[in-house]
């Protein structure tokens, strides 16, 4: 059965690229996850078909009910939480001088899906993750929140104040409740799939010589769920890059 047998998983943003190895690797390990996605429908559905005993629920996690809602239906569906893996992100390619460009609408975006979302999600989740006796929240942020780099100033901003959220949390919810979060490098998946000069740079410049694959940010956060004296860690997974 593995490990996670028995316990309940729910990854937001979970229908490709990260969030779905995630999903994956969890499901490997016995747990029973829920799929979610704010779009590709299709693509999250598919995934959860493929899964032992998963199940789809669309959801943006930027508008708070429907946050409230895909806690409450997964827990609806399965009867329990223990896992919440917040991998639900957006961004805007802008670059860092480009002032002009950052709106008032990118900003709100950007932090009402990364940051917001987040918090609307892992509150609606937490008396569930109590009620676990085991609960784990793990957010997914960036490389971008632990140094001055990033697909926009916002994005950065975003994932800086979430791995903040993440101290906070855990301080806040312990014993009952782990919080931990995984900050990824450059990671191949579609959202970078024209990054080729970012990732040249990655390849010659950080200590594993490669950009990261999505499964590497699914093991970091199997570590982290099954790390139980663990909490308040920001795991930077950048093949060493924050090194250079």
């Amino acid at each position: 059965m593995g490990e996670l047998g028995g316990r309940v998983a729910l990854v937001t943003g979970s229908s490709s690229g990260i969030g779905a190895a995630i999903a994956t690797a969890l499901a490997g390990r016995g747990a029973t996850v829920v799929v979610n996605s704010a779009s590709s429908v299709e693509a999250g559905e598919r995934l959860a078909a493929e899964l032992p005993g998963a199940s789809y629920v669309q959801a943006d996690i930027g508008d708070p009910d429907q946050a409230e809602s895909l806690v409450a239906r997964a827990v609806e569906c399965h009867g329990r939480l223990d896992i919440l893996v917040n991998n639900a992100g957006v961004t805007a390619v802008i670059d860092h001088h480009d002032l002009e460009a950052v709106t008032e609408e990118v900003w709100d975006h950007i932090l009402r899906v990364n940051l917001v979302g987040t918090w609307n999600v892992t509150r609606a989740a937490v008396p569930h993750l109590r009620a676990s006796g085991e609960g784990v929240v793990v957010n997914i942020t960036s490389l971008a929140g632990v140094r001055p780099v990033g697909s926009s100033i916002p994005y950065a901003v975003s994932k800086a104040a979430l791995n903040h959220l993440t101290l906070l949390l855990a301080n806040t919810l312990g014993p009952q409740i782990r919080v931990n979060a995984v900050a990824p490098g450059l990671i191949d998946t579609p959202w970078t799939a024209d990054w080729d000069l970012i990732r040249e740079v990655v390849r010659g410049s950080a200590p594993l010589q490669r950009s990261g694959r999505p499964e590497d940010v699914a093991e970091a956060c199997l570590g982290l769920v099954n790390a139980r004296y663990a909490t308040g860690q920001i795991l930077v997974v950048d093949g060493g890059m924050a090194l250079r």
